[in-house]
């Protein structure tokens, strides 16, 4: 069985399209969880109109931020193989098949791929995220400090490393940086697909990943990832 993750807020124009692509790929015992964040929009109503039961929402009962929000969606999984998703993109068609493939054949705990870069016409602006964005996988912990080159949208884990990330420390900056410096921690084998795997939409008004910080917020971001982590025990 497999859970896909999914935290939305006024994705009202991309998220059917984004779940469309994901449920073509999934048997009917798979699992979708949607935490919505107080959407202001359409965007619950459109889920339970077009999917129905197929697909679980739920609702924050105040508006708490993608990491508060991907935090309840993963402790809702069920599955043995954990996917986070965004709202705004749109899965390729191999996605499944080729990322379950790394976790049986390369026994992998993480796994990571690329993705394309596209406008929200879905016209390509990169043919790699990795590249587009100087991600740097192999990097390491203090790489990863520095630099978060874990992109939660192209990722999968057992579910086995749940109870090490969960519950997300209040310090850390992102949930998916925190996952990955968890399963380093616990030296997890943490598998790279260099193929892109899904468009990762970049329309300007997504919720991640867009907003540029000042060098104070670079710092206390950095500093609570470090807090995080001397404080860490599983």
């Amino acid at each position: 069985m497999l859970s896909v993750c999914l935290a939305t807020y006024n994705g009202e124009d991309f998220v059917v399209r984004q779940l469309e692509s994901v449920l073509k790929q999934l048997n009917d015992s798979d699992q979708v969880v949607v935490v919505d964040d107080c959407s202001k929009d359409q965007t619950v109503s459109l889920i339970k109109e077009t999917f129905g039961g197929r697909v679980e929402v739920f609702v924050n009962a105040s508006n708490s931020g993608p990491v508060k929000s991907f935090e309840k969606a993963i402790s809702l999984a069920k599955g043995d193989i954990v996917f986070l998703c965004d709202q705004d993109d749109i899965w390729e068609d191999e996605k499944v098949e080729r990322v379950l493939d790394a976790f049986q054949n390369q026994e992998a705990d993480l796994v990571i791929h690329d993705a394309y870069v596209v406008d929200g016409n879905l016209q390509t602006i990169h043919s790699s995220w990795n590249q587009y964005n100087n991600n740097q996988v192999n990097q390491g912990i203090m790489g990863n400090i520095m630099k978060n080159a874990f992109t939660g949208a192209m990722m999968a884990f057992r579910k086995e490393l749940v109870p090490l990330f969960l519950p997300l420390p209040g310090t850390i900056e992102m949930h998916d940086q925190w996952i990955a410096i968890a399963a380093m921690l616990n030296k997890k084998k943490i598998v790279t697909i260099q193929e892109p795997l899904m468009k990762y939409v970049r329309h300007g008004g997504n919720v991640t990943g867009m907003k540029k910080r000042s060098l104070f917020e670079q710092i206390e971001g950095r500093l609570g990832t470090v807090t995080a982590i001397l404080r860490y025990r599983k």
